[in-house]
């Protein structure tokens, strides 16, 4: 089990990424349309104005289950050892134990 506060850390990062994604996109877009270069200076200091947290790759791919930030399946949105144990029990659907 991962450390709460790390698990906290992340709820409260994916809260922020929420609040600032509008505002965000709409600099990135303005920034694009730029042609002047000092528009665009201004605008990516508006852009870094912003909460650093605020970024979409700050937020870690975490386990639901334990909240590990390591060795995550994406299809799953487990980590390695509890889709390792699920997929033993049967609980995850379409995944079968290889053999050859």
């Amino acid at each position: 089990m991962a450390k709460k506060s790390m698990i906290a850390r992340d709820v409260k990062r994916r809260k922020i990424v929420e609040r600032f994604a509008a505002r965000r996109a709409a600099l990135k877009e303005a920034f694009d349309a730029a042609g002047d270069p000092m528009e665009r200076l201004e605008i990516h200091r508006k852009l870094q104005s912003l909460p650093r947290n605020s970024a979409p790759n700050r937020i870690r791919n975490r386990c639901w289950a334990t909240g590990k930030p390591r060795g995550f399946y994406r299809d799953f949105g487990l980590c390695r050892n509890q889709l390792r144990e699920r997929a033993h029990k049967g609980e995850l659907p379409g995944v079968v134990k290889s053999s050859w």
